[in-house]
């Protein structure tokens, strides 16, 4: 009995390791692009790339579009606490639902970019933000490689819950 509670923990773990794969790439990717931003421009540094795109240096010690980011500095452990517990949460869930392709996709997505925004508060204070969408005047918040990655596994967490609920009609 015991040995069949091993295998299958063994078998479940070795499910999502692709999962895992998928996120340690994404926060390398993350924080390699960090890293070059941070040496290669200074705060508010902005290079033109085309009509509606610029890479820019923003320092941002807030959530999502600066929430928070004017607060006196107790924002960062709050936010990395976050991060953390969605990061524990996230690895159970994946555990427990290595076979759901685009469910553990879009975990795995998230999980990447969340760690990588963690990283950013514990070495810096805040999260390093280079990619700026703009049009005619109007300027998107400027996020990064993480912010994409949570933003694209948030999409696919929508759409594999509609799926799903399709699917039991």
């Amino acid at each position: 009995m015991a040995a069949r509670a091993f295998a299958r923990g063994a078998s479940r773990s070795a499910g999502m390791l692709p999962w895992l794969g998928l996120a340690l790439f994404l926060f390398i990717a993350d924080q390699f692009t960090k890293v070059l931003i941070l040496g290669w421009y200074q705060l508010g540094d902005s290079t033109y790339v085309t009509p509606f795109f610029n890479i820019v240096r923003v320092h941002n010690t807030g959530a999502a579009f600066s929430f928070l980011a004017a607060a006196s500095g107790w924002q960062r452990w709050l936010f990395t606490a976050i991060g953390v517990a969605a990061t524990l949460f996230i690895l159970w869930m994946l555990r427990t639902h290595p076979g759901q392709r685009l469910f553990s996709f879009a975990l795995a997505c998230i999980l990447g970019g969340a760690v990588g925004n963690v990283v950013d508060r514990l070495l810096h204070g805040y999260v390093v933000d280079f990619l700026q969408v703009h049009w005619r005047g109007w300027y998107f918040p400027a996020f990064n490689v993480a912010d994409a990655a949570i933003t694209a596994g948030a999409a696919c967490l929508i759409l594999d819950e509609l799926l799903r609920v399709r699917r039991s009609r």
